[in-house]
């Protein structure tokens, strides 16, 4: 039977993504350790902050894991949760594991938290890259309902790789942000195919922002995790200029662009409108001569 990463829950995902029975939660529901920022504007609060952390294994190696929740507020970061991830990127130094496994959905700052959110995103950025100089994995993996935008959009590019699903989405600023900010003449927010092809994971995998698409299921995402756990990106100079250069290419090339079917026309497709309609399989064996990286 398959099962969606994409429907799940956060902590279905880290006891689909684990060995079975290998997860121990560090700060469960249990010890009750709410957001005071919410309390205090007398908002719903969650146990857990909308963040699941601990320990186990993937495939008999030892990772440190963390999901968010993207039914608790969208997946927004505030101060607790903010907290929550930095302290469990951080343990990785110490412990060392094989790798940090972050199953991100996030729409960015909790708003409400407004400094407190800004500053726990930076943390979260800086323990990330701080855990990969000290020469820990970290991979970050997005297939979940709200997508990883905002703040958490920029701290997944800081991971060594990310893995993505068609079904997730990656961007700076959210569709319905841009549409508020700019009108629905710039972006409408409301045309799911719109949205899919400009933020979505094949688009992202063909620019070069994700390492590996995967099929909506744990399966998938289990087995690439464990492939760029074992394969990391080392943060030295000469990859982080290679990549410099990667972009440079990108906006180069495709900055004059103003829809993805323009630049998937350019990678080759005669049709690009039947790229969304790809298995993932065939989209992947057709893209290898295409990605834009």
């Amino acid at each position: 039977m398959k099962h969606s990463y994409y429907e799940a829950s956060a902590r279905a995902r880290v006891t689909g993504i684990l060995d079975a029975g290998s997860f121990f939660e560090i700060l469960p529901p249990s010890e009750r350790i709410v957001s005071p920022h919410l309390l205090a504007l007398d908002l719903p609060a969650a146990f857990d902050d909308g963040v699941v952390i601990g320990s186990g294994r993937l495939n008999g190696q030892p990772v440190l894991i963390a999901a968010q929740e993207g039914e608790f507020m969208g997946g927004a970061v505030g101060e607790v949760q903010g907290a929550k991830l930095v302290g469990l990127i951080q343990r990785a130094i110490k412990e060392r594991p094989h790798a940090v496994l972050l199953l991100l959905e996030s729409g960015g700052v909790r708003l409400q938290e407004a400094n407190a959110g800004l500053i726990a995103v930076s943390e979260v950025m800086r323990a990330i890259l701080a855990t990969r100089a000290a020469g820990v994995t970290v991979i970050g993996a997005i297939g979940g309902q709200y997508g990883c935008f905002g703040g958490m959009g920029i701290a997944s590019r800081c991971c060594d790789a990310l893995v993505m699903s068609e079904e997730g989405r990656l961007g700076l600023s959210g569709p319905e942000v841009i549409e508020t900010a700019h009108g629905v003449e710039e972006f409408d927010a409301r045309d799911r195919a719109l949205v899919w092809r400009t933020v979505g994971g094949k688009h992202r995998y063909l620019l070069g922002d994700c390492a590996m698409l995967v099929e909506d299921s744990f399966t998938a995402f289990r087995e690439a995790l464990n492939a760029c756990a074992a394969k990391p990106t080392a943060l030295t100079l000469e990859n982080i200029e290679h990549e410099q250069a990667m972009l440079e290419r990108r906006i180069t090339r495709y900055g004059g662009y103003a829809d993805a079917n323009d630049i998937w026309r350019a990678l080759g497709w005669e049709n690009p409108s039947d790229v969304p309609m790809l298995a993932t399989e065939v989209f992947i064996a057709q893209a290898e001569t295409r990605v834009a990286h």
